[in-house]
């Protein structure tokens, strides 16, 4: 998918929402059990509910991985069903790779093309070698770890090495890589007080920002200092939205989490007209 045609979403769905989709067989609804793939299942419903109240999904694949064949099984069959159904959404591979060479090819293959997400996820430590294979598909998207939510971010990210903080270098190095108008990064909600030196480095790159809602963040803090002309802003809700009820109306219930924050993203969007 195109940048352009993801802005064209946000502004006819009047929403920048992207849904996480984070599987987890012990917080679904107990019903959901009997079925043959429970994890596909709870998924379907899920997406076939509030599909017009977000314009991404975010599978985080740790929660399939931990399933083994059967959860990467219930990954394929989501994306799947997703491309073939409400192919306009931007699909996010939330898998955190990082490794260089061909190996860092052979991750990008298996998300980008095989899989056949719109991006995914990626951590920049081990630096442009590591990066470049994923920027090298067209029209698809390189989603970087810049400045994250957990508590752990300030270990490293926000520490000053030589002249300035480590996530303004990562922000300002992934610049001059192959390709790196397909980068996007991820910016968790709980700094949303740096997204004005942020938008400083990267004015015109979308930015995925989880921690809204269960880990504390601000979605109108994060809109005040992040948002763009072009919005430039996914909004990541998981568990608020997904396990809104354990009943058999589960999915209803995540719809109206879902609708809740798309009326508020509703809102903000009228300062760009």
């Amino acid at each position: 998918m195109t940048t352009a045609s993801l802005i064209e979403q946000i502004h006819l769905k009047k929403s920048f929402l992207c849904i996480g989709l984070d599987v987890d067989l012990n917080k679904i609804p107990e019903h959901l059990l009997k079925e043959e793939d429970p994890i596909f299942a709870f998924n379907k419903q899920i997406i076939d509910a509030t599909h017009h109240l977000c314009v991404a999904y975010k599978p985080n694949t740790a929660f399939y991985e931990a399933y083994g064949i059967k959860g990467w099984q219930a990954l394929e069959k989501t994306i799947q069903y997703l491309n073939t159904n409400y192919p306009e959404i931007f699909t996010i591979a939330d898998a955190k790779r990082g490794d260089i060479g061909n190996t860092s090819t052979m991750y990008a293959k298996a998300f980008l093309e095989d899989l056949g997400f719109d991006s995914v996820t990626i951590a920049p430590y081990m630096g442009k070698d590591s990066v470049e294979p994923f920027l090298a598909f067209k029209n698809k998207h390189t989603i970087l770890l810049a400045l994250t939510s957990n508590e752990g971010a300030y270990d490293y990210q926000t520490k000053i090495v030589g002249e300035k903080e480590l996530y303004k270098q990562v922000l300002e190095t992934s610049k001059t890589y192959t390709n790196s108008e397909n980068l996007m990064y991820v910016v968790g909600a709980t700094k949303a007080t740096y997204l004005t030196a942020i938008r400083e480095i990267i004015p015109e790159s979308f930015l995925l920002v989880p921690g809204v809602g269960a880990q504390g963040g601000s979605l109108k803090e994060v809109c005040k200092y992040g948002m763009n002309k072009n919005v430039g802003l996914l909004i990541n809700s998981s568990r608020g939205i997904i396990y809104a009820s354990s009943g058999e109306n589960f999915a209803q219930e995540a719809a109206a989490k879902a609708k809740e924050l798309q009326l508020q993203m509703e809102d903000e969007l009228k300062v760009l007209n």
